[in-house]
């Protein structure tokens, strides 16, 4: 009864995603373990098998900062920016579009999804210019969006297909290709395609009025909230711009997005289809 009980609360939920777009940002502490990874490809694939249209954005944070250590590079952030010289941004188009990128595809593959690998250069689905901040060196390798190609993703979807796409840009201002923060790529092509939902997998529970206090957590933020939060010290740090991403899909028609615990074994299949949700919901 418990397990039936389970499946009917569900079904409203799948009724009301059925053939929408959810574009998931996936990275960080999502990955860190095999079992952990195990639940997001499963998460992914019974969505799209219920007619939900799930769209996989990957960073790869943990990866490049093991092949930088390795290799001798450095691994700053600035203001929730890796900097990128040419010599990192060529180990993370290697290590984003090449390694991670079809380590995923081949995960869902394998756990009986459909799934295709782009990156942001294919048919210049994601394309940029330098990001340029005075008074900050971000490397010069770091892009800032300027447009979103939604096309090859809608046509995978429109046949069934995961896409499954890394956060490298189309350099329009020269010929290089550039780094780009995942959260921001997830949030842009979230608002290119016209998605119902924005997920932004993180390492933390969400948006915490106490950082020492799981129990404090916000669950339902309205976008009007967010400025008086920052202001009040509650969003801080490495949270400001993951929200900011938040704040942008939604100002930009995405109903609503979601800050979650990627921590939380099925906390995707949890957010979406049950009626307490997980995380921080910003509307």
């Amino acid at each position: 009864m418990e397990k039936s009980q389970i499946l009917i609360e569900a079904l409203p939920y799948i009724q009301d995603h059925h053939n929408k777009i959810i574009v998931i940002k996936y990275g960080g502490a999502a990955m860190k373990t095999p079992e952990l990874m195990t639940a997001v490809m499963n998460d992914v694939i019974l969505l799209n098998l219920v007619g939900i249209k799930v769209v996989l954005v990957h960073g790869g944070g943990p990866e490049i900062d093991e092949y930088a250590e390795k290799l001798g590079f450095g691994k700053a952030k600035i203001n929730g920016f890796r900097y990128t010289d040419e010599a990192i941004e060529d180990l993370v188009q290697m290590t984003l579009c090449g390694k991670i990128n079809k380590n995923l595809v081949a995960a869902l593959t394998r756990a009986g999804g459909k799934a295709l690998g782009f990156s942001g250069l294919d048919a210049g689905i994601i394309k940029a210019v330098e990001l340029k901040t005075e008074g900050i060196d971000y490397g010069g390798y770091v892009g800032d969006v300027v447009s979103v190609n939604a096309e090859p993703i809608t046509d995978a979807l429109e046949h069934g297909y995961i896409p499954v796409i890394s956060s490298v840009a189309l350099g329009v201002d020269r010929e290089v290709s550039y780094n780009i923060n995942a959260d921001v790529a997830a949030a842009k092509l979230a608002v290119a395609l016209k998605a119902k939902k924005l997920i932004l997998m993180t390492d933390v529970k969400g948006i915490l009025r106490d950082p020492r206090d799981d129990a404090s957590l916000i669950r339902v933020a309205d976008r009007a909230e967010v400025p008086q939060l920052i202001s009040d010290g509650v969003i801080s740090g490495g949270m400001i711009p993951k929200v900011n991403c938040a704040l942008e899909a939604v100002s930009g028609g995405v109903l609503n997005a979601t800050i979650l615990d990627g921590r939380v074994l099925h906390s995707i299949l949890i957010e979406l289809l049950s009626k307490d949700g997980e995380g921080t919901m910003i509307n």
